[in-house]
């Protein structure tokens, strides 16, 4: 299996106006948009209220592509206003598998990782 890397961005939102709303959707479409983007996925912990955000990616540098992008870069700047603490992961995929039951941005590299 090719290198993988995974972003997990786990937050506890304070206040979620417009503005946070909007530069929201800008980065997304910004992670989209990017070649090596291989889909996202997001969780939420009802008993602690986090919320996390997965973001899959072919290489780290797709990945710095993001962290460098500019709307990237005003919503950390600006994160205090909105969020009450967050936690960032960077790791590599050693392994993805599973039956296939489930939707997964990362599932159809399931059975190269099975013969890896």
């Amino acid at each position: 299996m090719q290198t993988l890397y995974s972003a997990t961005f786990t937050f506890a939102m304070h206040e979620a106006d417009d503005e946070f709303h909007a530069l929201d959707q800008v980065i997304a479409r910004a992670a989209k948009s990017i070649p090596g983007y291989l889909g996202e996925e997001a969780w939420e912990n009802p008993s602690t209220g986090l919320i996390s955000n997965v973001y899959y990616w072919e290489s780290m540098e797709a990945l710095q592509a993001l962290m460098t992008h500019p709307a990237h870069v005003e919503a950390k700047q600006r994160q205090a206003a909105w969020l009450d603490g967050y936690q960032v992961v960077i790791a590599q995929i050693v392994r993805c598998y599973g039956d296939g039951r489930i939707a997964h941005p990362l599932q159809r590299l399931g059975e190269l990782a099975t013969r890896a």
